[in-house]
């Protein structure tokens, strides 16, 4: 699960596995695949490295 922050500088936290797509239109506009929208104040890639992190210290804690 990352930690994002709504257009009201609310933070929340969202699971990972169900963003379908995110764009920069040109707030970023998350997706889910419920077809639920989130604008966040992130940037698309710092969601896309937001996620990344996360899957890379979910799969190191697999391996220990």
């Amino acid at each position: 699960m990352i930690e994002l922050t709504k257009m009201n500088n609310t933070k929340f936290t969202i699971n990972d596995d169900l963003i379908e797509t995110i764009e920069e239109v040109p707030d970023t506009v998350i997706t889910l695949t419920t077809g639920k929208k989130i604008v966040v104040k992130e940037k698309r890639q710092e969601v896309i490295n937001l996620v990344k992190n996360f899957k890379k210290e979910l799969f190191n804690q697999k391996l220990d």
